[in-house]
């Protein structure tokens, strides 16, 4: 297949165009390198996979010098013409749309970047998806979008009414914004809410990576709501493989869908709705211990409140992932932060 991965600069935008490669699929990877967190990971990822930072130009398409089926455009997802552009000159298989504005926090103090990027660059994907047909269009969501709910776990056919941030309002938009398009134009898509990802390469701005940081510079960390937090942490690996059996797996709409009694996660629309979290929510004093055993140090705790848009609790329900597509995650917390901690060193030598 030929597929358009975005955010290919990021995370698991990384993570899954490398699988996809690694099969024999024709990519091409979009990112604008945005300065949210440092941009020398962006590109240190980028050239791990044969995307060298020198040749990289706006709107150019820079062919890896590894990968010979692997192409990468530095482009915003604003910029309409481009992003048009694109797929009338690539006439994708399928999409699998990553890149977005992240952070719960930053979108307090910075609201209309989460605008811009996550409902008009959305837009965007969807209007080149309708004009340029594509067999799948995949993007992430997030668990963050279960917000006031405290029904546990968090599954897909829960309301999701009650968002505490604009990052999660920009999600659940998203979804909202996906399910017009495959009732109206017949677009296939399927919304992954992700939880907690971590690992190798992830973001710095995020708990592993800060405790890591911290921990391994004899520097205090900040341990929020007292430590009263569970997170279902997800390895990045086990949200690869969930990605990659989604992107092979189109919706076509449930015969059986009723608008009496709704199911939020399906539709009569070929649109779906999938958890994809490792079902195992783990406290935030043992993933601080965790830390702590692979680094064989202490860490310095500043407990601190709870910080505004954050929730106290996540938790996978996946079921549905399981019973469509006969996949659940099960990478266990120790051996995750030993992967991400044996990455960490390797890296910044340390």
């Amino acid at each position: 297949m030929k597929v358009l991965v975005t955010g290919t600069a990021g995370f698991i935008g990384y993570h899954l165009a490398n699988r996809l490669l690694s099969r024999g699929d024709e990519v091409v990877g979009l990112d604008n390198i945005n300065d949210y967190y440092d941009v020398n990971l962006k590109y240190a990822r980028l050239e791990t996979a044969g995307i060298l930072r020198n040749n990289i130009g706006e709107g150019l398409a820079i062919q890896s010098t590894i990968y010979p089926n692997y192409r990468f455009v530095k482009l915003n997802l604003e910029d309409r013409q481009g992003i048009f552009d694109l797929f009338q000159r690539e006439k994708f298989d399928r999409v699998c749309h990553l890149a977005a504005q992240a952070g719960v926090r930053y979108s307090l103090q910075n609201p209309l970047t989460y605008m811009d990027s996550n409902i008009v660059g959305f837009l965007n994907i969807l209007e080149a998806c309708r004009f340029h047909p594509v067999e799948h269009l995949v993007y992430a969501s997030s668990s963050s979008v279960y917000g006031l709910n405290r029904e546990m776990p968090f599954s897909t056919h829960h309301n999701i009414d009650h968002p505490i941030s604009l990052y999660a309002a920009s999600k659940k938009s998203n979804e909202l914004m996906a399910h017009t398009y495959s009732y109206l134009f017949k677009i296939p898509t399927t919304g992954l809410r992700f939880f907690t990802v971590y690992g190798p390469w992830g973001r710095p701005d995020m708990a592993l990576f800060l405790f890591t940081k911290a921990i391994l510079n004899g520097k205090p960390i900040e341990v929020y709501n007292n430590g009263n937090m569970q997170r279902d942490f997800t390895y990045i690996d086990d949200i690869v493989e969930g990605v990659v059996r989604v992107i092979d797996n189109s919706p076509s709409g449930d015969a059986d869908w009723s608008g009496a009694k709704p199911n939020p996660s399906t539709s009569v629309a070929p649109y779906r709705i999938y958890n994809i979290g490792n079902s195992n929510p783990v406290q935030l004093m043992d993933f601080i211990e965790a830390i702590e055993h692979e680094t064989g140090k202490k860490a310095e705790k500043v407990f601190m409140p709870i910080q505004p848009g954050d929730v106290p609790a996540t938790w996978a329900n996946v079921d549905d992932l399981e019973a469509d597509l006969g996949y659940k995650p099960n990478t266990s917390i120790r051996q995750g932060v030993k992967e991400f901690i044996r990455w960490y060193r390797q890296h910044y030598d340390v």
